[in-house]
């Protein structure tokens, strides 16, 4: 016992001691989310997040103030990049943490090695960034696109039973991912995809991509986000597909975020994510009774993840002391992080650098006048790799739009 307590103590000590070293003027964190255009809104649900943890920590970590460099990449890969030079170049940020899109992620990865700057991914979900393409400074919090349908795809023939299932997605990085995921362990299991329709990332009228789907699946696999997940889902229902073929897809299709803009037409949709906010665990009840406090609006996958992610953010600063001008050992720190109490359940780093989690199979109900992601099942400790061998799945090239359906 003695031994333990001598143990604490010195740790506690050289914290303090770290922390006494440790330069006074503020950390300078950049921030980079979309908060105009088509993604403005889950754009601010990430600043969201992220503003509600530094609000009850008093804006502190380490001994020092933080100071939070917000800027708008519009959701533009090249944008993004432009704004990460910004923070990093003229800013002089110690870390930065934030974007959306995955292939804003892909975008942006090599200069923040070749910056040698910590950078924490949130939300950006691109498969590559800790697999075939690991990158050495960015610390994945968030998921891989095709994590959670792996899953998913396999939930999908054993337990919903369906055999046959038309996809409608968006054509860039995610969508491809997300859908190769699912197309995988689903056609593994013995279903069939019998068709695939891509959409622009721009999409506005879904009426020439509706059209094309047959009326004959057991199920339509889709994938939309922020503004065009919203005209989905009316659309569907409009073309009289809503009732006449069940519709199940990721979990951003239905997220939160555009969830309390949805109405009946969204009833019924069944997709798998690493969050929900109807999640019914005390440390989410505390997280969206905060969230809807301060925003007055439930929580969203988008708000959850970056309130996850700074919980890294701060553990890795408390680890060092406040010392975050060694970028080294600020990575090492946000690498070995092992932060409690998380919305989402517990979760842990793989050795390449990307969480193992819950996934969470979830339908839309109506519950006391309000949508919501109510969990159906609970898949636990979901890898990247799911049940493949690592080293035999990253022989196999990255998913893409080119993976045809199994004949």
């Amino acid at each position: 016992m003695k031994r333990v307590l001598i143990v604490v103590l010195t740790l506690a000590m050289a914290v303090a001691v770290l922390r006494a070293q440790a330069p006074t003027d503020p950390i300078r964190i950049g921030f980079i989310v979309p908060l105009s255009g088509p993604f403005a809104q889950n754009g601010r649900d990430i600043l969201n997040g992220f503003l509600l943890l530094l609000d009850e920590v008093g804006y502190r970590a380490g001994g020092r103030q933080i100071q939070l460099i917000v800027e708008d990449d519009e959701a533009i890969p090249a944008q993004t990049l432009t704004k990460a030079r910004k923070l990093v170049e003229s800013d002089r940020v110690h870390l930065m943490a934030g974007t959306l899109l995955a292939s804003s992620g892909y975008a942006l990865a090599p200069y923040v090695d070749a910056q040698q700057i910590p950078m924490v991914f949130p939300v950006v979900s691109s498969d590559d960034l800790t697999q075939r393409r690991r990158s050495k400074w960015i610390v994945r919090t968030g998921w891989t696109s095709s994590q959670p349908n792996h899953a998913f795809g396999e939930y999908a023939y054993r337990t919903l039973g369906y055999r046959t299932v038309a996809t409608i997605a968006l054509d860039y990085a995610f969508g491809w991912e997300s859908v190769g995921g699912f197309q995988r362990t689903f056609e593994a299991e013995g279903g069939r995809i019998v068709q695939k329709t891509w959409t622009p990332i721009s999409v506005h009228d879904f009426a020439p991509y509706l059209a094309q789907i047959p009326r004959d699946v057991d199920a339509v696999y889709a994938l939309f986000l922020g503004r065009a997940a919203l005209q989905f889902m009316r659309q569907y229902a409009e073309y009289g597909l809503k009732g006449r073929v069940a519709l199940i897809g990721s979990g951003t299709t239905t997220d939160e975020a555009v969830l309390i803009s949805m109405g009946d037409e969204a009833i019924g949709t069944v997709t798998a994510l690493q969050y929900s906010a109807a999640l019914d665990t005390p440390d989410n009840r505390r997280f969206t009774t905060a969230f809807r406090r301060r925003y007055n609006k439930m929580a969203s996958y988008y708000g959850e993840s970056m309130y996850t992610g700074g919980k890294w953010v701060l553990a890795a600063i408390e680890a060092v002391g406040g010392r975050v001008e060694d970028r080294a050992r600020l990575l090492e720190a946000l690498r070995a992080a092992k932060p409690t109490g998380l919305p989402r359940g517990p979760v842990e780093l793989d050795e390449y650098g990307n969480p193992i989690q819950n996934i969470y199979v979830r339908r839309v109900d109506r519950v006391n006048g309000e949508l919501q992601n109510t969990v159906i099942a609970t898949i636990p400790r979901v890898s990247q790799f799911w049940k493949f061998n690592p080293t035999e799945y990253l022989r196999l090239p990255l998913y893409s739009r080119r993976v045809v359906p199994a004949s």
